[in-house]
């Protein structure tokens, strides 16, 4: 009988125990998370520094690669003579 009244009482008390551990980790991990999010935080931001850049770029890019296409075109046109088996 006295099993009974007792383990009522050491129930509770270990729950108790579990649930200020528990809030006790949650407490010591905020730091943690905090720094994370810091650094996801500069990492967007240089993400998004990269992005400008690379927006920026593109169309110079762009008008380069063209160039090199009309200057292999015109290569191509040279080096193909029309009697030769490339020439279809």
């Amino acid at each position: 009988m006295f099993d009974a009244v007792f383990a009522v009482p050491r129930q509770l008390t270990a729950v108790a125990r579990r649930v200020l551990v528990s809030t006790l980790e949650a407490v010591e991990a905020v730091p943690k998370i905090a720094a994370a999010l810091d650094d996801v935080r500069a990492t967007l931001k240089h993400s998004e520094r990269l992005a400008t850049f690379a927006a920026g770029e593109l169309p110079e890019i762009v008008y380069q690669l063209e160039e090199i296409k009309a200057r292999l075109e015109k290569l191509e046109t040279r080096t193909v003579s029309p009697g030769s088996p490339r020439s279809g």
